[in-house]
């Protein structure tokens, strides 16, 4: 029978969960996703789930306890097989034996890996020992909201009491690792009848006999927090001391962030270039518009997978919500002390709470930014990363308006959340982290890339580390073509290159998804081949409103946003062979090529200064996969070199020099050549064209 919850969702499935017969660590990664699947129940990344099973010990053949857990660096709503460290629960325990204290707690976690069983685990983590020395079969360690609330309020303890009585332990705040394990071992063997354990300004601790029991005496647990915050809250009437600031209407709020965001990217960008999220969510706007966050803010999160991942606190921008944004120079000299005022400070929290083996300060620049009225920004080093801390940062409005509502929020002393923030193991796990690609951190806006030349160009993007907002005149296409990325890696926008205000509109979907552009491939065009008699006023105006109106305007619009965030920037034209060449039955398009190769070398010798390198790639002969070749282009070709459109392909093989079909993942590869190798290119023609030797530059 399905049970009804008002504060979190219950979403197991008896029949799924059937479908798994008594497989106890599909049951358990089950259990895991759904949790994981409901924010409020724990973020990405958070918690810790596990089960234990018996085996068959391959070196004494004997049957044995063993321990399934979510690897280091999971994420319990995706968490799959392959993330999962299996080891022997007995060996684990006899860890206690060789414990030395809390000096001990890094070469601890070293030994977690002679307690391996699975030979294919992820690598265990910090929590493993927690849940290795629990005695129960299913253990789900979880960061509800309200539970964090819990032990982020005032007398956390006492209000775990007043909440569920005699049913929940409680253990005070301490670093994750060996003796917070012990910890929660006593307060299990001091109080045998308890359903779970409150974490103070942690988190959750909760078991069953099952997956299924497991499950649900965590949403059961999950629910009462989540009920008692609600009636506190109804009870005080407002939260977060009431509205100071009326919200701006949605589309003035998007208005002004895409406006500021390339601002605010560049300088978050002073050491490290960023990606950028936006978020102005009833959630976010009740917080950033209240009369408490100017008390609240710099208490920073309790939560360590909250600090984690948002910094200590965030930064708050001196800006009126009416603020012009129009003047940079003008918005820059507001908001630019608050930025080095906040590094001054975190330089200053790092001096003061360092130890000496403590790593390098890391980027002191904020990660959260909230703007009154507006809304809030997060940016980090790709877009996974900054919508989680969005996502986490939400998660910690969560815990201050319920603690607030309980008692009062309390945050972690600065030197508790200094001796997590640069943990020797969090370090170790950050240096562990693979090489970033040629075009990490960067945003590319691709013109055309529906389909063909513009496709590949944004796959290849893509694959060097880029996120990239797709633009075309088909939106259907575009969905198609967004569809075949993952996750946070790319927008789309439905944009027509002869309209200025369409592309302003793409422009404002890459800030708000992004913050910004740095790469803009103007890919966008079509062909008509027609010899002078029967090229008309139409054909002539729409090559040239495409071609090269659309670049000029393409390049207008993204370099004051490239000069905004003053991290420089490429832009690419695609041009062709043609506007070297003089071919017949060619005049309109030719002569558009032409003009857009010419703008590209006026444009870098204008915009070398803001180091943004402008270069055109050349295409020719591209036949195979090229969305101009499936109208009449084809057949006009073919008529100007007297053979059929199925010739084509051959006969430009057959003209250059390298005899080679040239296709669109090789003008992928000359954009990239670009933007992601010559680094120090500007105003440069690559041709892509096998070698013509009539279209050799000179």
């Amino acid at each position: 029978m399905e049970k009804i919850f008002n504060h979190v969702d219950y979403l197991w499935d008896e029949a799924k969960a059937k479908s798994f017969g008594n497989d106890q660590v599909a049951l358990f990664l089950y259990r895991s996703n759904i949790l994981g699947s409901d924010l409020r129940i724990t973020n990405y990344g958070g918690g810790n789930t596990s089960c234990r099973t018996i085996e068959t010990d391959p070196l004494t053949n004997e049957k044995i306890e063993v321990m399934w857990i979510k690897g280091s660096g999971g994420d319990i709503g995706t968490l799959t097989r392959t993330g999962v460290a299996g080891l022997y629960t007995d060996r684990l325990r006899d860890l206690k034996n060789v414990y030395g204290g809390l000096g001990d707690e890094d070469r601890m976690v070293g030994l977690f890996n002679h307690c391996i069983y699975d030979l294919d685990s992820k690598a265990p983590s910090i929590d493993t020992p927690l849940h290795g020395l629990l005695p129960f079969k299913h253990i789900d360690h979880l960061h509800p909201d309200a539970l964090i609330a819990v032990a982020a309020a005032k007398d956390s303890e006492k209000v775990t009491k007043e909440i569920w009585g005699d049913a929940m332990g409680w253990v005070p705040w301490q670093r994750p690792g060996f003796d917070l394990a012990l910890q929660l071992e006593k307060c299990l063997n001091d109080n045998p009848d308890i359903r779970g354990i409150v974490l103070g300004s942690h988190g959750l601790f909760t078991w069953g006999d099952t997956s299924y029991d497991c499950y649900i005496n965590s949403l059961e647990v999950i629910e009462m927090a989540s009920e008692f915050i609600a009636n506190k809250i109804e009870e005080k009437g407002s939260v977060f001391g009431g509205q100071k600031i009326e919200s701006l209407p949605q589309e003035e709020r998007l208005d002004k962030a895409a406006h500021l965001m390339p601002i605010l990217r560049g300088l978050c960008s002073s050491e490290n270039r960023m990606i950028g999220h936006f978020s102005d969510s009833d959630v976010v706007m009740d917080y950033i518009n209240s009369n408490d966050l100017e008390r609240l803010a710099p208490l920073g999160t309790s939560c360590p997978d909250h600090f984690l991942r948002t910094k200590i606190q965030p930064l708050v921008l001196p800006l009126d919500k009416d603020e012009d944004l129009s003047d940079t120079d003008s918005v820059l000299a507001k908001i630019q002390p608050a930025f080095e005022a906040f590094r001054a400070e975190y330089v200053e929290y790092y001096n003061a709470c360092k130890n000496d083996n403590s790593p390098v300060i890391r980027d002191a620049n904020p990660v959260i930014i909230i703007y009154p009225g507006v809304g809030m920004f997060s940016f980090a080093k790709n877009k996974q990363t900054t919508r989680v801390a969005s996502e986490f940062y939400i998660n910690a409005i969560n815990v201050m308006r319920g603690a607030e509502a309980i008692t009062e929020y309390t945050s972690l002393p600065r030197q508790e959340a200094f001796d997590i923030e640069y943990w020797l193991l969090e370090e170790a796990k950050l240096q562990r982290m693979p090489k970033e690609q040629a075009l990490s951190r960067k945003v590319a806006l691709v013109t055309g890339a529906a389909g063909g030349i513009g496709k590949a160009i944004a796959d290849k993007l893509v694959a060097e580390g880029a996120n990239v907002v797709l633009t075309d005149i088909d939106e259907q296409s575009l969905l198609e073509a967004n569809a075949t990325y993952k996750r946070d890696i790319s927008s789309y926008a439905v944009c027509n290159v002869t309209d200025s205000n369409s592309i302003a509109a793409a422009f404002k979907k890459a800030c708000l998804e992004f913050g910004g552009v740095d790469i803009i491939v103007h890919s966008a065009g079509l062909a008509i081949s027609k010899p002078l008699e029967e090229t008309t006023h139409k054909d002539w105006s729409i090559l040239q409103d495409v071609l090269v109106k659309g670049q000029f305007d393409m390049a207008k619009q993204g370099v004051e946003i490239m000069r905004k965030q003053k991290l420089g920037g490429d832009y690419i034209a695609i041009a062709s062979k043609n506007g070297l060449v003089s071919g017949p039955n060619n005049v309109a398009y030719g002569t558009a090529k032409a003009a857009q190769q010419h703008m590209t070398r006026l444009l870098a010798a204008e915009l070398g200064k803001d180091h943004i390198r402008v270069n055109t790639v050349n295409p020719d002969g591209v036949i195979v996969g090229s969305k101009i070749w499936e109208g009449d282009w084809a057949a006009g070709r073919a008529k100007a070199y007297g053979i059929t459109v199925e010739e084509l392909p051959n006969h430009y093989a057959k003209r250059n020099l390298l005899n080679e079909i040239i296709y669109p993942d090789d003008i992928a590869n000359g954009v990239f050549a670009c933007v992601g190798v010559l680094e120090k290119t500007t105003g440069n023609i690559i041709n892509v064209d096998g070698g013509m030797a009539n279209a050799f530059v000179r």
